[in-house]
Formats: C-alpha cells, structure tokens, sequence
C-alpha cells in the first residue's frame, strides 16, 4: 500500500497507507461507530458525498457480500481506518474490500488513529476533508476552495418508477435516498411496492390507488428540498396511511409546522437507546443523523412526540393526532443494527388494513 494522507478543513493532517481506489477525493467527514456491517455503511446514500471515519479498529474481514448491499451504487467519498485487513473470512464474500472500492472509485486510508481523530472531530462542528498523495499547501487550497452540492438527493434518487413485486398492500414508495433494507421489510410484509422520484406530485401518487405510502430516508438538509416536497406530504397525508423515516421524518415535520435545526455532531451508528414514550420501552435502533425536529416548534394540537433520543434528548418520533400518519428519525430496518424497531412496518400496516376497512 502507497502512503497516503488525510488532510481536514481545519489544517491537520494525518499520514497513513492507502487503499481502494487512487483516486484523490474530498467530502464532509463524518464518523460511524458501527462494530459490524461496514458494506451496509458505505453502499447506504445517506453517505453521499461523506468520508466515512469508522471508529471499529479492523475493516474488511468479512469480504464483499450480495447480500449486503444498502444500493448498487455507492456515493460514499472515501473511508478511514485504523486497520485495513484483505483477508475474507465470511464464505459469502466473493470480493474483497479494496476490490469493491477500486470498482467504485472510492479511496480508502488505513493506519490512522481514529480514536484521536473522532475526538478531534466531536469537538469541532462539520468539516471537510481530502484523502490525497501529498499534504502540501496546494492540497490544502483545494480543500478549502471545493464546494460540496446541496443537491444530494436529486442526484441519488432514482429518475423513473419501478416495481418491488408482492401480493399484499400496494404501497407508494418515495425514494428520497433509499435503503434497500427497506424493501427488504416491505417485501418480508409481502407489499407491492412501487418505487418513485423523489419530487413525484400528491397527483401522481394518487393516480397510483396506493393503500399506503412510505417517504424513505435520505442525504443531506431536508431544507434544500423544494415546497413542493412539503405540499405533497400536506395532501397526501390527509387521504392515505404515511410512515416516514430518516429525511423523510424530518419533511414529515415540517410539512407538519415544526423546524428542523442541524446537530452540533452529527451521530452515525447503532445500538443507540432511545425511548418510546407511550409504553416507557427502552429500544436499540440504529441511526444516520445529522438534523433533528425541533421539539419547542411541535404544533401539539397536530403532532405527538412518540420517540426520544436517551442520549442528546432529540425527538426520535412522531405522530399526526388527526390523520394516519406517523415518522421516526432512526433506521427501523436495522441494515445494520438492531432489529428493536422493525415492528414499526408492522404498525404501519395496520393503519393501512384499518384505513380500508
């Protein structure tokens, strides 16, 4: 491996081995603290246009797997680790890691000290970054002068319908960025799911005769999202069951009259405790967070607060008191991470056989 250097926005740099793809790249450097499922992280659009600092010490054992895959594109800049290991000890992995990024053109640097890294990043607010072959002034100006779009969901969200067959409830799927751990959920419920743009119109959904409808999760500030977004949800949720997640849940609420406000840190990872306020149960979900609802902003006579973050105290969920619809800020599909919260689908369901009848 060549030696390669990770450089950030506030002028530090650290020195270590590259892997994966040569290719020199900046992005918003985030960290992810999962212990297991590194090729759910990097394949999942939430990280589009993010270099993804993994806090567990040892990536790539566990290969390459087709069983894995959060999407079959990946928008992931760029991956740190403290050790990178080639060996493939799962006996699905048919590929090994630096293969996979080498395909995808995303380049990888072992050998730094991520401990003192997420550190240094946990006390500064986000930051961009660059994996690149020397650390001199030119690089750092190239860092400084790159400008990462806004307009990661337009460029993530698939540009035409397709199908996800099943022989139960037809739903509407809104591909804002979409997990393909969801569709795997849906298809285990045996919906027909039918996925679409991200800035199909409330007409176009009901040209569909959906029983329910789904807003997936997704990269970036659901403020960069047009009205239209909002308005959407605003028709739709009056006349067919909604459940929301990730970005979703935060267009959710707002379309709802609440605010969302970008997380001093943003919080990457699983087995996170938060609570559901109706039964007082303490879950375990996994989470992809960079903005949260504003609790002070909640309309209550329209929204009620379901879910709360037993760590930083942020709303985790909420409910529509008047219409069937409801959204959560964490990953119910697990992939990876617990399976605590999968029973939400289920609720979902349920609003949708309640609605027909």
């Amino acid at each position: 491996m060549t030696t390669r250097y990770l450089i950030l926005e506030d002028g530090t740099s650290y020195k270590g081995k590259g892997f994966g793809a040569e290719a020199t790249t900046t992005g918003e450097i985030i960290v992810n603290s999962n212990m297991l499922g590194y090729q759910e992280v990097i394949t999942n659009q939430i990280y589009h246009n993010q270099i993804i600092v993994f806090t567990q010490p040892s990536i790539g054992n566990t290969g390459i797997n087709h069983k894995s895959f959060e999407a079959i594109v990946t928008n992931t800049k760029g991956v740190v680790v403290k050790e990178y290991s080639n060996v493939s000890t799962n006996r699905l992995g048919n590929l090994n890691l630096d293969l996979f990024l080498k395909q995808h053109n995303i380049p990888g640097i072992a050998g730094i000290d991520t401990r003192e890294l997420t550190r240094r990043l946990n006390k500064k607010p986000t930051m961009k970054a660059s994996i690149v072959d020397i650390d001199d002034e030119h690089a750092f100006d190239q860092l400084h002068a790159t400008v990462l779009t806004n307009q990661q969901v337009k460029q993530v969200s698939t540009t035409s319908p397709f199908p996800n067959t099943g022989d139960g409830n037809n739903i509407v799927l809104i591909d804002f960025g979409l997990k393909y751990g969801i569709l795997r959920k849906l298809a285990d419920l045996d919906c027909n799911v039918i996925v679409m743009p991200w800035d199909t119109s409330s007409k176009a959904i009901f040209d569909l005769d959906p029983d329910g409808v789904v807003l997936s999760t997704g990269p970036g500030s659901p403020l960069d999202l047009p009205s239209s977004v909002l308005d959407m949800i605003k028709d739709v949720q009056k006349e067919i069951p909604m459940f929301s997640m990730g970005l979703g849940h935060e267009l959710f609420a707002l379309a709802n009259g609440a605010n969302v406000y970008k997380l001093d840190g943003e919080h990457h990872g699983s087995n996170h405790p938060i609570r559901q306020i109706i039964t007082n149960q303490i879950i375990y979900a996994s989470q992809s967070e960079g903005y949260a609802v504003d609790p002070k902003s909640i309309i209550h006579d329209q929204l009620l607060i379901t879910y709360v973050d037993l760590v930083n105290g942020t709303v985790q969920g909420i409910r529509h008191r008047d219409y069937p619809a409801f959204s959560v800020q964490f990953s119910p599909d697990g992939g990876p991470g617990p399976q605590d919260s999968a029973d939400t689908f289920e609720e979902f369901l349920e609003n949708v056989s309640s609605q027909r009848r």
